[in-house]
């Protein structure tokens, strides 16, 4: 999968650009808050039908303008695909396929497989079980369409039991019935493919961590789940009075863990900021491997300033690894003009550069 070019229109700080990409290596470079980050959030958008660094569509609007707009040109498999996202104030926002539009956004997860590594993925660590447990259904939902679809269920039944748990008026238990049971039904099947799909994970995951780092250290994930030892379904019966009493359901997959250990400590209480940082890509480089396996497809590469906080030999093993032929397009962002020579001199592949200030673009 490659994107060719891309037209962008009023999104973020960028109010007008229309930029064609190498096939290989696209370099971004300028100073913080010029819009590096806000270009590859337009290509995130194009895959996930959403901002990788902000959940209001409307903030995704340039200030004093009415509408966005995103089209990107693809090549997969030898077929064109066009792919079209536009917004305006107050409205819904359209996502097109070859002009066709989408009956539900969800449709198009996955179509484009796609891996960024950003600044913003601290909150996997500083944040927690929210965020984790989104990092696991994110992956899974790229290549399983019926994992998705339970999910939506799932936390549709969620949100339904809530309600429930905070009315005022007194319900009826068979109503309560019908939402457990259904949260029971989704939850088992979640449950069951994000512990396969972390005992498939961990492997790729230590063995990227242990080259990045040289072996100095061992790190693990660990999948904790009300599921591992009680019946969920009776588990909601036998709360159901407290979570009244909370406003909220207190069983089920969406109280998921997934603990993040270095040498068997949280990362978050123990890690450098160059070991969580070594962490993240290493997460995010094991994904890209485990989407390209799932898929059969090489996912386009995002990565946003990775180099800072890094030693160099650790950005050295990361230049290794994302110039093997496991990688395909890639996007890079960097203040530090010396950390891409660096990574092109290593690369020796077509390689497009552009300069970055206000918003503008321009190739070099």
């Amino acid at each position: 999968m490659q994107i060719n070019s891309i037209s962008i229109l009023n999104y973020k700080n960028i109010a007008e650009a229309t930029l064609k990409f190498s096939p290989k290596i696209n370099c971004f470079i300028g100073d913080n808050g010029m819009g590096k980050t806000n270009l590859l959030d337009a290509l995130y958008y194009l895959s996930f039908c959403k901002s990788h660094s902000n959940s209001i569509d409307s903030q995704n609007i340039k200030h004093d303008t009415e509408f966005f707009m995103l089209q990107g040109f693809y090549t997969s498999n030898d077929q064109a695909e066009e792919i079209y996202c536009g917004m305006k104030r107050r409205q819904k926002k359209q996502f097109k396929r070859n002009k066709k539009e989408y009956e539900k956004l969800s449709d198009h997860i996955g179509l484009i497989p796609l891996v960024m590594i950003s600044p913003d993925d601290n909150t996997l660590i500083l944040e927690g079980s929210e965020e984790r447990r989104k990092f696991v259904d994110g992956v899974i939902s790229q290549y399983n369409k019926q994992y998705l679809q339970y999910l939506l269920n799932y936390n549709n039944a969620l949100k339904q039991r809530n309600a429930l748990l905070k009315s005022e008026n007194p319900v009826e238990e068979s109503l309560f019935e019908i939402w457990e049971e259904q949260m029971g039904m989704y939850g088992t099947y979640i449950y069951e493919e994000r512990k396969k799909f972390i005992s498939d994970f961990i492997p790729v995951f230590q063995n990227i961590y242990r080259t990045i780092s040289g072996g100095h250290e061992e790190i693990s994930l660990s999948y904790i789940s009300q599921h591992d030892n009680r019946d969920i379904a009776e588990s909601m019966i036998k709360t159901r009075e407290r979570d009244k009493i909370l406003g909220y359901s207190t069983q089920g997959v969406h109280k998921d863990e997934l603990e993040m250990l270095l040498d068997t400590y949280p990362i978050k209480r123990v890690g450098s900021q160059g070991q969580n940082k070594t962490y993240l890509i290493s997460l995010k480089l094991a994904q890209f491997n485990f989407l390209k396996r799932a898929q059969n497809s090489i996912p386009i590469l995002l990565l946003d300033d990775i180099f800072d906080k890094l030693d160099s030999n650790r950005v050295m093993k990361i230049i290794e690894l994302v110039s093997g032929e496991n990688f395909g397009q890639i996007f890079i962002t960097d203040t530090n003009r010396e950390h891409l020579d660096q990574l092109l001199s290593q690369l020796r592949q077509e390689v497009s550069i552009f300069t970055v200030s206000e918003g503008l673009f321009r190739s070099i």
